[in-house]
């Protein structure tokens, strides 16, 4: 592996452009552009307050930056320096921005979510979508941009609103039967939306695009129910993770579940690749403080490799560990303790390879060959904090406190063996 020299940034605001070229990073109120592979600046922008969000356009043609406090939303174009987009929402507020996919119109949602409005840069035309819901997730894009599924609260009651991208026209509408809906996601291949439930009340339901209920899945009751819900890549398989410390899978036939998977403190599975040990292993496990609000508790990350191989999860009373799953086989494959919590990881988005980090100065890779540390070699005390892969899977972007590097990826690279930090 290679690192680059380190750069500044704020508020953890650095995005590779969809397309890959370009590296935004975010300094307080500057916006600075580089090319990816060489890290020349490119542009630099002058932002009129320090900027709390960064986000491209799907075309990776326009830079979005907003400033929340101020009610501020600012664009900048990559192909005219010069022109620039200045939207204030006024005294409305502004606790939300995003592009939608055809990157030529803004979303943005107000204080106390009283309305979404939509902004069009093309043809400067506002248009305003009211009750939106304040939850976990109330907006999703189809992957294919065409549908976008809004979460709404009126008369006491959930609904959820499909629009059409195109034209912003309601296609679809439909009351849910939750008791408070918390988050909407469209599974990859656009044939369903997923809707579930605070985690007062364990229930996920599957709606067809033309609003019609698929299916209902309820685990248990009387407990705390739903903490994260992940589609694999192929949209056959629904992950969904629980307080109880379990991840139970649905398929997309019957909607039944195939599988569940558990995270017990002692594991004697001896088909599993443990890093510990070739038998029975013990676990870390952190008891919570049940009387405080958001306990450490419960299944609250989960990724699908690319190829929808692998699944990996995290239990956060056992912060220590992230559990790798075969889906082939419907079993534990791996266990990678560390010896300080999991920030972050995430998988190559080209390879079953997954990279995490914990808050120290390396970086921890695992692939069905094996696992890896590597120290990064920055002065000063590099501590990693976040990774994201480059879309081609050919480098990381290493964010730390208020700094970034780059790694990248040798071609061809084998893992090495595992180091003493992973156990």
């Amino acid at each position: 592996m290679n690192f680059s020299e380190v750069f500044k940034q704020s508020n953890q605001l650095c995005r590779v452009s969809p397309d890959g070229k370009y590296l935004a990073t975010c300094v307080q109120y500057r916006l600075v552009v580089r090319d990816v592979n060489t890290l020349q600046i490119l542009h630099l922008y002058t932002c009129l307050d320090q900027i709390v969000h960064m986000e491209w356009s799907s075309d990776s043609l326009f830079i979005l930056c907003a400033m929340y406090k101020r009610g501020l939303v600012q664009v900048w174009s990559l192909e005219q320096p010069d022109w620039y987009c200045k939207i204030d929402e006024g005294s409305i507020g502004l606790v939300s921005s995003r592009w939608s996919p055809d990157g030529r119109h803004i979303l943005n949602t107000t204080e106390f979510h009283l309305r979404v409005t939509v902004w069009s840069l093309c043809t400067k035309a506002v248009s305003y979508i009211k009750y939106p819901k304040a939850c976990q997730k109330g907006i999703d894009f189809s992957r294919d941009g065409c549908y976008m599924a809004l979460a709404e609260r009126r008369d006491c009651r959930d609904y959820v609103s499909v629009f059409v991208c195109d034209d912003w026209h309601l296609l679809r509408h439909f009351e849910t039967e939750t008791q408070d809906l918390a988050g909407v996601e469209w599974s990859p291949n656009g044939c369903v939306l997923a809707v579930w439930d605070s985690c007062l009340e364990y229930k996920v339901l599957l709606y067809s695009l033309d609003g019609r209920l698929l299916s209902t899945f309820s685990a248990y009751e009387w407990s705390l129910g739903i903490k994260s819900l992940a589609w694999s890549p192929s949209s056959q398989f629904l992950a969904i993770g629980s307080y109880d410390g379990k991840v139970r899978i649905l398929n997309h036939i019957t909607w039944k579940k195939v599988t569940e998977f558990d995270h017990p403190a002692t594991i004697n599975n001896t088909k599993a690749v443990s890093t510990l040990s070739n038998e029975y292993m013990s676990v870390p496990v952190v008891k919570p403080d049940l009387d405080r609000a958001n306990p450490k508790v419960g299944v609250s990350s989960m990724a699908f490799s690319s190829d929808n191989r692998y699944l990996a999860t995290k239990n956060d009373n056992m912060a220590c560990v992230v559990w790798v799953w075969d889906m082939q086989r419907l079993g534990l494959l791996a266990v990678l303790e560390q010896t300080s919590a999991v920030r972050c990881f995430q998988w190559d988005p080209r390879r079953p390879r997954l990279a995490l980090c914990t808050g120290n100065a390396k970086l921890y890779l695992w692939s069905p060959a094996g696992c890896v540390s590597v120290q990064v070699p920055a002065e000063g005390g590099f501590q990693v904090q976040s990774v994201t892969w480059h879309c081609s899977g050919d480098s990381l972007i290493l964010l730390g406190k208020e700094q970034l590097c780059l790694c990248y990826m040798e071609v061809g690279e084998e893992e090495e063996e595992e180091d003493d930090d992973v156990k």
